[in-house]
């Protein structure tokens, strides 16, 4: 009669264990190639995490918390990373003139090291979008931007970049002349009324061309001759019974005066 090596009893937890290892391992691959493109984590200096403590405490945390837990006046900053600081604090938006349907564009308050003690001190509290890495906020394709604005963003920024009306007050803001940096920044971030474009929205690279064609948008004027603000049927129809139909009806009445 014929014999079989006998084979080990196989341990309860050893299908636990294969499962682990393999969502460690798919999620160290999805990880690895599907990040956000960041510059690579660097610890700040503890001297620029302290001095932005300490400008927090005394521009922002009436309105954030101390600790930036947030307050009836404002939400929560934690988990939000240097990348949201970077736009709300390097456009102006923040702090606050008063309060409002939503925070508008102003003149800076802060000195760029200012703004980045602040951003490296908001880091520390917990994981949170950093500073895009510079190859992503030059060169692009501006044709596949152009493509990806008019899905993505047209429907409130204008297919021009000129911004246009919300509900309750809201705006969607003009996009002419903005830094890169923060052009990026309100993708990922998705400040006030904005969605955020995740990675797998929109990669790193499509966000890049997008970054392109406004930057193109920005240096070719309207093909078209004046645009009119590039608002579209408003104002245009709005020039035609000014100007056109009232530059009619003055021919007609010198015309008329005339033959009198």
């Amino acid at each position: 009669m014929a014999t079989y090596p006998r084979r080990g009893r196989r341990h309860p937890l050893a299908a636990i264990a294969l499962l682990l290892i393999g969502l460690f391992a798919s999620g160290g691959a999805y990880a690895l190639f599907t990040g956000t493109a960041t510059a690579a984590d660097t610890v700040p200096p503890a001297a620029q995490v302290e001095n932005g403590k300490a400008l927090f405490a005394a521009n922002c945390a009436s309105c954030h918390g101390l600790s930036a837990e947030g307050t009836a006046a404002g939400p929560s900053l934690v988990g939000v990373g240097a990348l949201a600081v970077e736009f709300q604090v390097g456009t102006g938006r923040m702090p606050m003139a008063g309060s409002g349907p939503q925070a508008e564009k102003k003149p800076v308050q802060f000195a760029q090291d200012e703004i980045d003690a602040m951003a490296a001190w908001v880091a520390t509290l917990a994981p949170g979008p950093g500073l895009p890495d510079n190859r992503f906020l030059s060169g692009g394709n501006e044709s596949n931007g152009a493509e990806l604005f008019r899905v993505n963003c047209a429907m409130c920024h204008n297919v021009a970049g000129a911004g246009g009306a919300l509900t309750e007050g809201k705006f969607a803001p003009n996009l002419h002349d903005i830094d890169p940096v923060h052009i990026y920044a309100a993708m990922v971030t998705g400040p006030q009324n904005m969605p955020v474009f995740s990675d797998m929205n929109i990669t790193p690279e499509e966000k890049r061309d997008i970054i392109a064609y406004l930057k193109w948008m920005d240096e070719n004027g309207s093909v078209g001759g004046l645009d009119l603000g590039a608002l579209g049927p408003v104002s245009e129809g709005l020039f035609v019974w000014i100007f056109a139909l009232g530059g009619l009806v003055a021919i007609t009445i010198w015309l008329t005066a005339k033959s009198n």
